[in-house]
């Protein structure tokens, strides 16, 4: 994957390059990233060099508080979460159960979601962060076209050492002074730990036999399973190169 330099976006890169078998993960196809509302002018006219449609996973709360700054794009908006996000601070869920929440509750929603990537334009997927909501859908499509595990595992992890140190301090000396006996609040807002990544998509195998039987027991057909592997996978010619990629710049 390819972290970008994208001035007023945090936690934004193009997973294009990861194995997928033997072949890889076009480039410049699926980007992901935090919130665009501090998105400034020049970033808006690089950001729409590469991208064609924006899936925007947060709630209309969280849009309201922060709307994006990007114009001119087609917008997706699909919530993946029902209700309040912060219930899952007042509840002191684990990264780990939140994450099992989210694929046993919004299915539809994350194949809605995946729906949009098998169109196979260049788009961005983003929530308010960039670690959760966008982490598993990103996962989600990788691994139901065959993605490396370990690389779909890296690109989820890399998270945490993107988000701005300034920001992770503050929400961590704002969580210890207002919710000073939460156990797992802390990780909610600031981590991206490898194994809980690695177990979820394990219990879905267990569960579903494979990512791709989860998405098509959440109503995904096969046929858009394989416009989607069409979309994500740069198929190696003989000899082992790489077809070119759709992505432009």
């Amino acid at each position: 994957m390819t972290v970008l330099d994208i001035p007023g976006v945090h936690n934004i890169r193009d997973v294009g390059g990861i194995p997928a078998g033997a072949s890889r993960i076009r480039e410049g196809v699926l980007y992901r990233s935090g919130q665009l509302a501090r998105l400034t002018p020049e970033g808006s006219a690089l950001l729409s060099r590469r991208v064609r449609r924006v899936i925007d996973l947060r709630d209309d709360a969280e849009v309201a508080a922060e709307p994006s700054a990007l114009t001119g794009l087609p917008v997706t908006r699909i919530p993946l979460f029902l209700g309040s996000v912060s219930s899952f601070f007042t509840e002191d869920m684990s990264l780990a159960d939140m994450y099992r929440h989210l694929v046993e509750d919004a299915a539809p929603r994350l194949v809605e979601a995946i729906r949009v990537l098998a169109e196979g334009e260049p788009t961005l997927v983003h929530c308010t962060v960039g670690k959760d909501r966008t982490g598993v859908t990103v996962a989600l499509a990788l691994s139901a076209v065959g993605a490396d595990r370990d690389a779909v595992v890296a690109d989820y992890a890399l998270t945490a050492s993107l988000l701005p140190e300034t920001r992770t301090r503050a929400v961590i000396e704002y969580l210890k002074a207002h919710m000073p006996d939460a156990r797992h609040a802390i990780d909610l807002a600031t981590a991206s730990p490898a194994p809980v990544m690695r177990e979820l998509l394990e219990e879905i195998d267990r569960r579903h036999g494979s990512v791709a039987g989860y998405l098509r027991a959440g109503g995904m057909s096969q046929g858009e399973l394989d416009r989607l592997r069409a979309a994500l996978v740069e198929e190696a010619r003989a000899g082992g190169r790489p077809r070119g990629g759709r992505g432009f710049e």
